[in-house]
C-alpha cells in the first residue's frame, strides 16, 4: 500500500515512498539485508561451513521502493519497449493478459480494454522507470550484503550465486508481467563467484566487492573482464553448487521421480568456469513451460488453477531458435497429448532477436508431427521436441 494523490492508502502498481514514513522506518528488502548481515556477523570466529539463502522481493510488483531511486532514471530519458505491439502472428494462447497488473488501483483508473488494450504511453514510461529504479534499489541491498563478506574476511572462502526465478515483460509484445514462454520472461540473471576460479584469489587485502554508491557518479566504475555465454538452466544450479561445496551431486532424476527423496534434472556445470564458451554449433538446449486454461486470453490465463489447465506451452530454446508447442494437457493425470497441437511458435533469433515474427506457419509440420506421435512412450516430450526442431532447422537451412 502507498498513499495516492488523495492522501489515502491504495494498492497501486507505482508505489515510490519516503522510507522514513514507512512502518519501522524501513522496507522488507532492507530488513532482509539487515538480518543476513547480522547472521554473517554472528559467525565471527566460527570456521564451520555455512549456507545462507537471501531472497529479495523487488523488483516484484508493487513497486514500493525508496522514492530517491527514481532520480537515477529521469522520466525524460526513459524509452518505450522497442516492440510494444502484439505480434500479428502471435497465437492467442501464447498471450498473457497481465491480470495482476490490471488489478492495481492506479492501473484500473486507466480503463484499459481486455485483453489486448494497450497501456497509455505516458504510464508505460512510468512503469519502466519504476522497474529500473526497483532494480537499482535491489542492487544496493546486494551490494551491502557482499560488502559485509569483505568486512568479515569471508570473500576468499565463500561461493556466491546470484540468480532470479523469472524475467518480467516491460511492454515487449504488448505484454507486461511474467506468465509467458518468451525470452524476456524466461531468461534470468545467473552469476557465480567462486574464489580462485572465476577470479584471482585476493592475497593483498583489497576489497573483492567494493560497495558502489549509485548516487555517487564518481564511483561508477566496474571492470567486467569477460562474459562467457553458455546455454544453461536453473536446474543446473543445484548440482553445480553441491559440487563446489565438496558434496556429492544428487543423482539424475528418473523419468517419473515422485518417489525419489533427492534427485536433480540439472547438470553440474562447474567445468565451464575454466574453459571457453561452447560453440554455437554445439547442441545446447534449455526448456521452459507455462500453462493456459483456454486457447484465447481469459481472466485466469496468467495463473490458472491446476484443475483449469487445458493447454501446456512447452518451449525449447537453442542458440538459433525459440520453438514452442501449445499442446493439450490433462490436469488429472499430468499427461500431455502430443497429437493435440493447439498452436506453435518458431522464432529465428539471428534475424528476430526480439521474437516478434512467428514463422511457425512457414514450415511443414505434418510429417514430423506424425512421427512424434508414433515414437515409443519412453521417449520424453523434450526429446520429441528436439527431434522436431532438428527436422525444422534442417528444412529451413536447406
Amino acid at each position: 500500500m502507498c498513499k495516492g494523490e488523495d492522501g489515502k492508502l491504495h494498492a497501486n502498481l507505482l508505489c515510490a515512498v519516503n522510507v522514513t514514513q514507512q512502518p519501522g522506518g524501513t522496507l522488507p528488502d532492507m530488513e532482509s539485508t539487515d538480518e543476513a548481515v547480522r547472521l554473517l556477523k554472528s559467525r565471527a570466529g566460527d570456521d564451520n561451513p555455512f549456507f545462507l539463502a537471501v531472497g529479495f522481493h523487488k523488483p516484484h510488483i508493487p513497486f514500493r521502493i525508496p522514492q530517491e531511486y527514481l532520480s537515477l532514471y529521469p522520466i525524460e530519458e526513459i524509452t518505450l519497449a522497442p516492440d510494444p505491439d502484439v505480434p500479428k502472428l502471435l497465437p492467442p494462447v501464447a498471450y498473457n493478459p497481465w491480470t495482476d497488473v490490471r488489478r492495481r488501483d492506479d492501473v484500473q483508473k486507466l480503463n484499459i480494454s481486455f485483453p489486448y488494450g494497450p497501456i497509455p504511453k505516458d504510464f508505460q514510461l512510468r512503469i519502466r522507470q519504476h522497474y529500473y529504479a526497483a532494480v537499482s534499489y535491489m542492487d544496493a541491498q546486494v551490494g551491502r550484503l557482499l560488502s559485509a563478506l569483505d568486512e568479515l574476511r569471508l570473500s576468499d572462502s565463500t561461493v556466491v550465486v546470484f540468480t532470479s526465478d523469472h524475467g518480467w515483460s516491460l511492454g515487449e509484445h504488448g505484454e507486461w508481467a511474467k506468465y509467458s514462454n518468451f525470452d524476456v520472461a524466461t531468461r534470468v540473471p545467473l552469476m557465480f563467484y567462486v574464489p580462485g576460479v572465476t577470479s584471482h584469489r585476493n592475497w593483498r587485502g583489497e576489497s573483492t566487492f567494493p560497495y558502489i554508491d549509485a548516487f555517487n557518479q564518481s564511483q561508477h566504475s566496474f571492470n567486467n573482464d569477460k562474459v562467457i555465454k553458455n546455454m544453461v538452466e536453473l536446474v543446473d544450479v543445484f548440482p553445480t553448487v553441491s559440487y563446489l561445496a565438496g558434496l556429492r551431486a544428487p543423482e539424475p532424476c528418473p523419468d517419473v521421480s515422485f518417489q525419489e527423496e533427492l534427485c536433480t534434472e540439472g547438470d553440474n556445470l562447474a567445468y565451464t568456469f575454466r574453459r571457453p564458451e561452447r560453440g554455437e554449433n554445439e547442441e545446447a538446449v534449455s526448456f521452459s513451460q507455462y500453462p493456459r486454461p483456454a486457447d484465447t486470453p481469459q481472466e485466469n490465463s496468467d495463473l490458472p488453477d491446476l484443475k483449469d489447465i487445458k493447454i501446456m506451452g512447452y518451449s525449447l530454446r537453442t542458440w538459433d531458435y525459440r520453438y514452442t508447442l501449445w499442446l493439450g494437457f490433462n490436469p488429472n493425470t499430468f499427461q500431455v497429448n502430443v497429437s493435440d497441437v493447439h498452436a506453435g511458435e518458431l522464432y529465428m533469433l539471428a534475424s528476430d532477436p526480439g521474437q516478434d515474427n512467428n514463422v511457425y506457419s512457414d514450415c511443414d509440420h505434418s510429417v514430423m508431427m506424425t512421427k512424434m506421435t508414433r515414437l515409443p512412450p519412453t521417449v520424453s516430450l523434450q526429446m520429441r521436441m528436439k527431434l522436431q526442431l532438428l527436422y525444422l532447422s534442417a528444412g529451413r537451412k536447406t
